[in-house]
């Protein structure tokens, strides 16, 4: 059974000042595979953000379906399952790194004895050990990054999503980011994360989805794609211009390879 599942989603909005439709999505079908590492790649405005709403259960697709853990993305129990870091996530200046942590802990209902571990846990598993007790205004942009993943984790998901995790980090940020991804996987974790960063996406990733304009152009693994004498870059270039079907080719989210 897939971790997450979109069968033919199609989702618009409307603006405040018109009732035309504008379509983000179009047919979008794809499947997350348990214990994968999958990037989710698209131009500004492809429709990344809209299909991590909808996988969550934040939006509703105009029509298609979205399964998570095999149930409608809308159930509260399986977003229980879920650890998520948006794009541009509302961090509590005045709060120090252990007090945000134990916060959120809160909101999931564990008890005092298991916030202090996890909290600790955490903070040690993204490299902040030493600056719990500061608070967040004094956080560097890398440690900001690092202390929202620790909140994504702090129920122990199943499945990770993060939207643009790499987003305005510098170099050692990303690789910061990039182990703490690695790490995950080898705990057994499903993790789903939006970039623009092809490099990170490369060094990273088991299988990458590329997005354009709300169509989903190519599923590919990194196997696939390298023995075709072609980076992910060029694939993602070629794609986005319309160029003719690359070796790896979306059907219904599943991986071609040569």
């Amino acid at each position: 059974m897939p971790i997450l599942e979109l069968l033919d989603v199609h989702k618009s909005y409307r603006s405040h000042l018109s009732i035309r439709k504008y379509w983000i999505l179009r047919g979008l079908s794809l499947s997350i595979a348990e214990g994968e590492v999958f990037g989710f790649i698209g131009t500004n405005g492809a429709g990344k953000t809209t299909t991590i709403k909808l996988a969550l259960g934040l939006i509703f697709p105009d029509t298609g379906v979205v399964r998570l853990f095999g149930e409608d993305a809308s159930k509260v129990e399986s977003r229980r399952r879920v650890g998520f870091l948006p794009e541009n996530p509302y961090l509590y200046d005045y709060l120090t790194g252990e007090e945000f942590l134990d916060f959120h802990a809160r909101l999931f209902g564990l008890g005092a004895a298991t916030r202090r571990r996890r909290v600790k846990d955490l903070l040690e598993r993204v490299g902040l050990a030493n600056r719990g007790d500061r608070q967040l205004r004094h956080y560097s942009k890398g440690m900001l990054q690092r202390i929202g993943l620790a909140q994504a984790l702090v129920n122990d998901p199943e499945f990770v999503v993060l939207d643009e995790p790499m987003s305005g980090l510098d170099p050692i940020g990303r690789r910061e980011v990039r182990d703490i991804i690695l790490d995950l996987k080898a705990r057994g974790r499903t993790v789903f994360f939006s970039t623009h960063i092809l490099s990170d996406t490369e060094m990273i990733c088991d299988r990458v989805g590329l997005l354009v304009k709300g169509s989903l152009k190519a599923v590919a693994t990194l196997v696939s794609v390298t023995p075709a004498r072609q980076s992910l870059e060029d694939l993602f270039i070629r794609e986005a211009r319309g160029a003719p079907p690359s070796p790896a080719r979306a059907d219904g989210g599943h991986a071609h390879s040569n």
